[in-house]
Formats: C-alpha cells, sequence, structure tokens
C-alpha cells in the first residue's frame, strides 16, 4: 500500500469514527445543561481538541503501518481504544448513565496509556503524538467524575 493510502486510511478511520458518533449523539447532548466541575472549558473546545486527537492518532498510527512497525497486539490495542472511545460518548450522553461512563473513561485511559506506550517502543515520535490524548482523557475523567458528583 503506497504511503498516502496508508496515511489517509489511518487518519480517516479515526476522524470519520469521531463524526459519526457525534451526529448519532448530537440530539442527546445536554453538557451545557450540566453543573460542572473547575476548569471545565467552553463546550465549543471539545469537537475541536476531539479532531486533533483523532488526527494525532492516525498520524501515529499510519507512522507505524508505513513502517512495518505494527503486530496483531498493536493493531488490538489501537482498535480496542478506539471502540471504547467512540462508546464513552453513547453511555455519558444518550444514556445518561454518568458513574458508568466515568468507569468505561478509566479503562479508555488505561488503554491510551498502554497504546502511547507500545507506540513508543516501536517508534518514539508515534508515542510522542499520544501525550496530548493521555492527557486530555486524564482531564476528560475528571470532568466525567466532576459531572457526575455534582449532577447525581
Amino acid at each position: 500500500m503506497s504511503r498516502l493510502k496508508i496515511y489517509l486510511k489511518s487518519i480517516l478511520i479515526p476522524l470519520l469514527s469521531g463524526a459519526l458518533t457525534g451526529l448519532l449523539i448530537s440530539g442527546f447532548m445536554d453538557f451545557d445543561a450540566l453543573k460542572k466541575p473547575p476548569l471545565s472549558p467552553p463546550a465549543l473546545l471539545f469537537p475541536i481538541v476531539w479532531t486533533l486527537l483523532y488526527l494525532l492518532m492516525g498520524i501515529s498510527y499510519g507512522m507505524l503501518k508505513e513502517k512495518g512497525l505494527t503486530d496483531s497486539g498493536i493493531d488490538t490495542l489501537y482498535y480496542a481504544q478506539l471502540v471504547v472511545n467512540l462508546l464513552w460518548p453513547v453511555a455519558f450522553f444518550v444514556l445518561k448513565w454518568r458513574l458508568f461512563a466515568f468507569i468505561w473513561i478509566l479503562l479508555l485511559l488505561v488503554l491510551v496509556a498502554a497504546m502511547a506506550v507500545r507506540f513508543y517502543s516501536k517508534d518514539k515520535t508515534a508515542g510522542l503524538l499520544q501525550i496530548p490524548y493521555v492527557v486530555w482523557v486524564a482531564f476528560a475523567s475528571y470532568l466525567n467524575l466532576g459531572v457526575f458528583i455534582l449532577n447525581g
């Protein structure tokens, strides 16, 4: 597969998956109506940040794919975290299962951290590109917990 096709596929999969999830949950978004913990950013920031994170995710995975550094373990971890990521908004916004969503996002945090470490072990740049994702999911975990506590 050509370099261009590798990167297009690697970037489009998370971007399109995130966009599809956004469309599916758009009628259920109640973030503005919720009591939020300190440091909560405006709702407008979330799609911007997630788009950047999906881009970084796709670029770093594409780097590994292009260099032939992926294996079944990396592929499984990558796609597992993507599925967990895409299901979190369903639990949080659609089902309004805030405590479950918090536990779910902790699972995501573990998967993303493990993915970043595995990526780093194969290619340092690919791993470093995942640091913003790890940090954001940790921050999102704090927000999720705060929303659960404040809106219990």
